[in-house]
């Protein structure tokens, strides 16, 4: 038991150091470059960036399988390896049987933890899943991540599916005000208030990605790329956005919906791809004519200026998203659009 902590605490420095790996420090150099835009510099962070070292205040425990723990079968009942001897205890877990298959699924080790005068047990199930293979492709859809819609999507078959997320955009400003008036007061109890509201929207978000992305797997089915734009290092440009809408903006997990689609879609015999941004709110699907201009933001609508196609903002994205992915279903790595100038 007592390696399990030092293999806890271990692991929970590499986690930390990956995410400060995934966001270095942005800032702004106060230069501009020839289009008048302001040059951002970033610095890459690592475990010297923490201001102190990581606490864990919640009783936890991992449990190696067979040496700390063990199911038994026939009495549907875990047996836990405890100072005070084995010790057998039910448990209640919705769909678990799914997990008994021993040809399909391997136990590994459990985390078991206390919330709230209750005891859970957290556990680890792997299983081999087979590369997914082009040729097996049925479906093909684009989805553009934003906030006014979650996911726009964009089959081959032409057909469109938006996801509103008016409804979690309401939620996240309610625990935004709700925070504002906690930090006026700044108080212990504001401060503890702060922090179990602060847990419970990243519980309300994590819960809207899976059920979003459980919804778009099940929707298409098997057999499908998903294309998605590749938001590495992409920064979103705030200065034009109105003020109530910042937070949002830089605050949403685009990346934990790409992680929570991409475990989905493989195990249900899928694949998520990830393509180029470049120009995918700025192209016309039909004509492939790239322009800034012909994009409305308040209205989210464009019009193409060749040849008059109209179409919602987010959809068109989608719609281009698509393409990408047919391009990488055809054979292309790095599927991405190029514009090209007109000689004058």
């Amino acid at each position: 038991m007592a390696q399990s902590v030092i293999r806890n605490v271990v692991a929970r420095y590499k986690t930390i150091k990956t995410q400060l790996k995934q966001t270095p420090f942005r800032y702004n150099t106060g230069e501009k470059d020839a289009q008048g835009h302001a040059i951002w510099s970033q610095i890459p962070r690592d475990l010297t960036w923490l201001w102190r070292p990581v606490k864990f205040k919640r009783l936890q425990l991992d449990l190696q399988r067979n040496r700390d723990w063990s199911y038994l079968n026939s009495t549907n009942e875990l047996s836990l390896n405890t100072l005070m001897g084995r010790k057998k205890v039910d448990f209640v877990c919705k769909n678990f049987d799914q997990y008994l298959d021993a040809s399909r699924w391997k136990f590994g080790s459990i985390k078991l933890l206390q919330f709230k005068n209750n005891w859970y047990v957290h556990l680890s199930a792997t299983t081999s899943l087979s590369e997914y293979e082009l040729k097996q492709t049925q479906h093909i859809v684009g989805i553009d991540r934003g906030l006014r819609f979650l996911a726009a999507c964009y089959d081959e078959q032409g057909q469109t599916l938006l996801c509103s997320g008016q409804k979690v955009l309401r939620t996240r400003r309610k625990y935004k005000k709700l925070r504002a008036q906690l930090q006026a007061k700044g108080t212990k109890s504001a401060k503890r208030r702060l922090k179990k509201i602060g847990q419970r929207e990243n519980r309300f978000i994590s819960d809207v990605n899976h059920r979003l992305t459980k919804t778009l797997v099940d929707h298409y089915g098997p057999n499908t790329i998903f294309a998605l734009e590749d938001l590495t290092n992409v920064r979103f440009a705030t200065e034009k956005a109105a003020k109530k809408r910042r937070y949002e903006m830089v605050s949403w997990t685009f990346y934990q919906f790409e992680q929570f689609l991409a475990y989905k879609a493989n195990l249900n015999s899928s694949t998520v791809v990830k393509v180029s941004p470049r120009f995918t709110s700025q192209r016309c699907p039909k004509c492939g004519r790239i322009r800034k201009e012909n994009r409305n933001h308040e209205l989210h609508l464009y019009i193409c200026d060749e040849c008059g196609y109209k179409s919602n903002d987010d959809r068109l994205a989608a719609m281009n998203i698509q393409f990408l992915g047919d391009q990488y279903y055809q054979g292309v790595k790095r599927p991405k659009f190029t514009k090209i100038r007109s000689a004058e």
